[in-house]
This record gives C-alpha cells, sequence and structure tokens, in this order.
C-alpha cells in the first residue's frame, strides 16, 4: 500500500499544510544552514590546530615565541583583543534577547556596540601583524610566520564574513515595520559570533602554551 501511494503521489499539485504541532518541531532551514557552517568550520580549524602542533615542535617557531624578545613573548596585545571579541558576542546576546523581547531601540544599541567591537578586535589583530613586520617578521621570513599570519588571517576573514551578515540583519532591524524573522536572524549572528569566540580563545590558548604543553599535546595526539 505504501509503494502504490507513493507512486500516486503528486508533488507538483499544493500539498496540505502540515500540523501546527509538526510545523512548529521542524527546524528553520536558516538554523540548519548555519549548523552545518559551524560544523564544516570546526573541522577546518581542527585541522589547523593538528597543524599548528606540528609546526610548533620545529625550530623555526622559536623565532616567534622561543622567550624574551620573540615577537610573542608578550601577548597582552592579544589579550586586549580577545576582550574586543569577548565583548562583541556578549553584546551580540543580548541583542537575541531585545529582538526576542520586542525593545528595538535596545537591540539596535547592542547591535551597534557588537559591530563596533567586532572591528575593534579585527583593528587590533591587525596592529599585531604590523608589529610583527616592524620586526622584520614578514610572511616569507620563515614558515612559522606564514602559519601565523594564514591562521589569523583565516579568523579574521570568517569575521568579516560574520559582518556581512550583521548588516543584513541590522537592516531589519532598523526598518519601521516589525520583521518576523528578526528575532532568528540576531540569534544566528549571536551563534555564529560565539562560535568565532570559542576558536579564537582556542587558538589564544595554543599560541600562549609553554613549549612544554604543547610537546605534550602533541604526544596526545600521537604527533610525536
Amino acid at each position: 500500500m505504501n509503494l502504490f501511494a507513493t507512486l500516486a503521489d503528486k508533488p507538483w499539485l499544493a500539498q496540505p499544510a502540515p500540523p501546527p504541532d509538526e510545523a512548529a518541531r521542524r527546524m528553520p532551514a536558516a538554523r540548519v544552514g548555519v549548523l552545518w557552517l559551524l560544523a564544516s568550520l570546526t573541522a577546518l580549524f581542527s585541522l589547523f590546530a593538528v597543524a599548528f602542533l606540528i609546526r610548533a615542535q620545529l625550530p623555526d617557531w622559536e623565532a616567534l615565541a622561543g622567550g624574551a624578545g620573540r615577537p610573542l613573548a608578550s601577548l597582552a596585545p592579544l589579550w586586549v583583543n580577545t576582550a574586543w571579541l569577548a565583548t562583541a558576542s556578549v553584546t551580540l546576546q543580548a541583542a537575541s534577547l531585545f529582538a526576542r523581547r520586542g525593545r528595538s531601540g535596545a537591540l539596535r544599541a547592542a547591535l551597534a556596540a557588537g559591530a563596533l567591537s567586532a572591528l575593534a578586535f579585527l583593528a587590533g589583530q591587525a596592529l599585531v601583524w604590523q608589529q610583527l613586520i616592524a620586526q622584520g617578521h614578514f610572511i616569507a621570513t620563515n614558515p612559522s610566520a606564514s602559519f601565523f599570519y594564514l591562521l589569523t588571517a583565516l579568523h579574521g576573514a570568517h569575521l568579516a564574513g560574520g559582518l556581512v551578515a550583521w548588516v543584513h540583519v541590522a537592516r531589519r532591524a532598523w526598518r519601521p515595520a516589525a520583521d518576523a524573522r528578526l528575532a532568528l536572524g540576531v540569534a544566528l549572528c549571536a551563534l555564529y559570533w560565539h562560535f568565532l569566540l570559542a576558536v579564537w580563545l582556542f587558538v589564544f590558548a595554543l599560541l600562549a602554551a609553554e613549549p612544554a604543553t604543547l610537546v605534550w599535546l602533541a604526544e596526545i595526539c600521537g604527533l610525536r
């Protein structure tokens, strides 16, 4: 009976709407897409983490973080940038809360604060690059310098992509009329920012780790 019912189905005709409880259980397509994106980015940055553990075992890594006087010996600028990214994540979470409660004024203020904090993070990362260049560590100076630029640029590029999505959401937030999809859009933006914060905290932890810790991690991962 199921086979005959399937053959007799006419998908080109209008189909009856699903029951309300079934429709409510369905996950919005936008959320599914964002979750798939985050899953793929998790795999990507995990591979970069493995590559970092391998790179940190090589002598040329000491040119960046080998001790006093090295470019990454002082992590103060990266700590400041981390604070900016954490602020962006918190303010976008607040924006998601305001969107659900219909507080348009607070929503716009939180969205603006989140974008400014994200831009401050990107500007801070650019300053770190400038400091490396001023000390003679260019992209092609050694493989470790190239890897540092690549890893931070990859993270920054995904943050810049998030700002493109932010512009799309902000345009809805600044419209006079209410948008039924606004709350979902802001929530997905906040989720993406939380993910990028988690990725950066993981990357920053690797950059700040002692050589013995990196060796221990490499041994756990079977890279030694």
